[in-house]
Parts: C-alpha cells; sequence; structure tokens
C-alpha cells in the first residue's frame, strides 16, 4: 500500500513537472520561437503538436486519447494484481504513466501537446516535452524488466492442481511417475 501511495505521489509529481515546463513554454515563447539553452547541444523551441512524434497521425488526437487511457489502465490492473513487483518494473510503470497523463492533459485542454525540447543542433529529430522523455525511459525500463525480471509464473494462469496446493505440473509428473515404474516379478505374481 505504501508502495503504490509513494507511486502515485511521484506520477503526480512527474506530470506536474510536465505541465509547469509547457505553461512556462507557452506564456513566454512565441509559437516557432527558438532559444540556445545549451549552445550547440540543446535549444527550447515551442512547437504544436497536433500528432506524434515527426507529425505522424497528425489531428488524430481520440487515437492517442484511446490508446494511452488503455494503456494506462492496463499499467495499474497489472500493478494492482501484483504483476509488477520490481523496483525496475514499478519505476518504468510510474513513468509511463506520468508521461501518458501530461500529454493526455494537452490532448484534451489544448488540442495538442505542447513540445520544446529540442536537440536538433546535435542530432536530426522530432521536438519533444519533459512527457516524452517519461514515457521513452519507462518503455526502456519496462523492456529490461520484461525480459530480465519478470516472474512468468505469476502471470500465468493457476490449473487445478496448482489451486490445490501443488505447483504446476505436480499432480501430473506424479501420475507419469506412478505409470512408468518398473513393475517388478514380485507384484506381478502377487506374492
Amino acid at each position: 500500500m505504501i508502495t503504490t501511495l509513494i507511486a502515485l505521489a511521484a506520477v503526480a509529481l512527474l506530470v506536474a513537472a510536465d505541465q509547469i515546463t509547457k505553461l512556462l513554454i507557452s506564456n513566454h515563447f512565441r509559437l516557432g520561437e527558438s532559444r540556445h539553452i545549451i549552445g550547440g547541444l540543446l535549444d527550447f523551441t515551442y512547437v504544436q503538436n497536433k500528432g506524434a512524434a515527426f507529425g505522424m497521425l497528425s489531428n488524430q488526437r481520440w487515437i492517442f486519447l484511446v490508446m494511452t487511457t488503455v494503456i494506462i489502465i492496463g499499467i495499474c490492473w497489472l500493478w494492482v494484481k501484483g504483476h509488477i513487483e520490481h523496483f525496475t518494473g514499478r519505476i518504468s510503470a510510474v513513468l509511463i504513466v506520468a508521461g501518458g497523463i501530461g500529454n493526455m492533459i494537452d490532448r484534451i485542454a489544448l488540442g495538442y501537446v505542447v513540445d520544446f525540447i529540442d536537440v536538433s543542433p546535435l542530432f536530426d529529430f522530432a521536438v519533444f516535452n519533459f512527457a516524452d522523455c517519461c514515457v521513452t525511459v519507462g518503455a526502456v525500463m519496462m523492456a529490461v524488466y520484461v525480459l530480465f525480471f519478470l516472474d512468468e509464473k505469476k502471470l500465468r494462469p493457476q490449473t487445478a492442481s496448482a489451486a490445490d496446493g501443488q505447483p504446476d505440473g505436480a499432480a501430473d509428473a506424479g501420475e507419469e511417475a506412478d505409470s512408468s515404474e518398473p513393475q517388478n516379478s514380485e507384484s506381478l505374481s502377487g506374492n
């Protein structure tokens, strides 16, 4: 329970950081304005993104709202059911949910997402925001969690033998052992 409360507080703080940075940019920059932050490495450029990265699916905000809602509900369900136990999985879940909520707020309230982090002086890349950073880092961490820390046994439905307190396949293994035992001559002769 305490872990869940800490996670909710972390989500709230990350969403607040995302919304505050977007508010500062939209209040202090003109649309399209760019300012050097770290020469040759980082600019802040105010962009209104009506699609995904690189302008994909422009003006399809309902698709993003539905997808984001499904992903957030899915992650929350896995958390509540106890399927996300390792620290890496929990941090990734917090980051993905916070980033999803941050961009969802923009799509609902504004009809677009405020983007401003511009690394084009260094890389030819789309302008993005703090919520996008949370989702990206969270997705990478989730991949690490799934590949290295996920206990797949906890995700499988229990069989009847597991529900009776026996590990999966224990009843079947016992039956196979009984039927495969070699019978000695005493048991065949009845002596």
